[in-house]
This record gives C-alpha cells, sequence and structure tokens, in this order.
C-alpha cells in the first residue's frame, strides 16, 4: 500500500510513538499527513486528533489513520463515532490483518504504554498491508455495520 495517504494523530501519551511511526512511513514513501498533536503537549484530549483523523480518513476513499494515545481504548471509541470509520484497537499483527480483511477497518488505534516501537512497527505494516476481503459475507457484515451508522 505504499504511496498511499496516511493520517496520523496522537494525544500527549501517544505523542512519542506517533512521531516514530511517523519518520518510519515517510521512510517507506507513503503520503502522511499529521493531523497533530505536532508538538507535545500534556493538557490535549485524544478525542480531537480521533476526529480531525477520523473526518479525513471517512472522506478519503483510499485513505487509512493511524491513532495513538496511552492505551489506544479512548482513541478508538472516539474514533468509531465518526461516520465512516472503522477503527480497530490492535497490538497484534494478527488483528491488525483480520480488522482489514473481515471488517474493512480503516484505522488503527494503539497505545503507547502497551506496545512497544518494534510490534508497533509489525502491527502498522500488517494493517497497511491487507486489503479488505471481496467475499459476499464480508462485503454483508461490513454493509450492516455502516447501517449502524446514526450521524
Amino acid at each position: 500500500m505504499t504511496n498511499s495517504v496516511i493520517y496520523l494523530g496522537a494525544d500527549h501519551a501517544g505523542f512519542q510513538l506517533k512521531e516514530r511511526i511517523k519518520l518510519m512511513l515517510t521512510h517507506e514513501g507513503f503520503v502522511v499527513h499529521d493531523m497533530g498533536n505536532t508538538a507535545f503537549e500534556q493538557t490535549d484530549d485524544y478525542p480531537d486528533f480521533a476526529k480531525l483523523v477520523g473526518e479525513k480518513v471517512a472522506k478519503g476513499r483510499l485513505a487509512r489513520g493511524i491513532l495513538v494515545c496511552g492505551s489506544g481504548v479512548g482513541m478508538s471509541m472516539a474514533a468509531n463515532k465518526v461516520k465512516g470509520v472503522r477503527a480497530v484497537l490492535a497490538y497484534s499483527e494478527a488483528i491488525a490483518r483480520a480488522a482489514v480483511e473481515h471488517n474493512s477497518a480503516n484505522v488503527l488505534c494503539l497505545g503507547q504504554s502497551y506496545i512497544d516501537m518494534k510490534a508497533a512497527e509489525g502491527v502498522v505494516r500488517a494493517f497497511l498491508d491487507e486489503k479488505p476481503s471481496i467475499e459476499a459475507r464480508h462485503k454483508r457484515r461490513v454493509k450492516k455495520m455502516k447501517s449502524l451508522e446514526v450521524c
């Protein structure tokens, strides 16, 4: 998925990991848009960045997003409030792959406090390398998920 557009976002608790992921992706040829925070700020709030990244991903046909906070839970919950976003909190490559293949996940959430950089790199690569399934059963389930969106 090289040359794809990737939107990144993180609060203070995920800032360091986001910066390292940004360097990795840029080095690998991805078009990276950092939606913030662009500086460490102890008082920032994760829903702000989840909204910014979520809105961009929902508008872009081939765009994907990566969000980082302390646990990944808050980012995941907030991002999934944005219509068109299917965010997954993943700590393993297998979960990241399955979320994209089976559920057409378009935003990956990570928890800086619970994953080391080497593992995070693997999860990010798995998420970005996987493609959504074209099998009827997966398409049907994603369509049903979309029908649950209220906004």
